[in-house]
């Protein structure tokens, strides 16, 4: 399958820039998602790095038939509460190898505060944070770095907006880093 998703992203005219680092579970960042077409970027990407991983959907998108296909795609609901940060750690935790995906924006559309789920799941689930990334203007998708060290949410959210700095989305306009870490 990895070949397969390989090939897919040299046909679209994609490359993948830095390898998904040699960790049992991790909670994996990646943006910008302002568009649908990210998911299939960041599919292929998974897919050619062999890394099992489930991304995290909002639990509305699971109504049937359009439910089938997120479960094969690897989605899990999620709901608007704050549970399923509890749910999300406690699943990391009973794996033994599984890596957690989710847009910390939180949603498509503009917004200047991200969300801090993915930060409070992986202090919960104690693993690090790795930095995904998509560029349509370099046509690249990859890995930034890992964030090893969250002791401080500020800094660990500062850290992540300087690696996505550069980053250009299919549609610039609608991302933007969290206004309340400086970059």
């Amino acid at each position: 399958m990895n070949t397969l998703a390989k090939i897919m992203l040299l046909i679209l005219g994609w490359k993948t820039k830095g390898s998904f680092p040699n960790l049992p579970k991790s909670i994996v960042i990646f943006a910008p998602h302002t568009s649908y077409w990210d998911s299939l970027y960041g599919k292929l990407f998974f897919m050619q790095s062999a890394v099992n991983h489930k991304f995290i959907t909002k639990s509305e998108y699971f109504k049937f038939p359009q439910n089938i296909l997120l479960n094969l795609y690897g989605s899990i609901p999620v709901s608007h509460n704050r549970k399923y940060v509890a749910e999300i750690a406690q699943l990391i935790k009973s794996q033994n190898d599984i890596h957690i995906v989710i847009s910390p924006e939180g949603k498509l559309a503009k917004t200047i505060r991200w969300k801090k789920g993915f930060y409070y799941m992986a202090t919960s689930a104690n693993v690090p944070i790795v930095v995904g990334y998509i560029d349509y203007k370099k046509k690249e998708v990859g890995i930034k770095g890992v964030v090893n060290n969250m002791n401080n949410l500020d800094s660990t959210f500062s850290q992540i907006n300087k690696m996505y700095k550069d980053v250009v989305a299919k549609h610039p306009e609608e991302f933007v880093l969290d206004t309340r870490y400086s970059a």
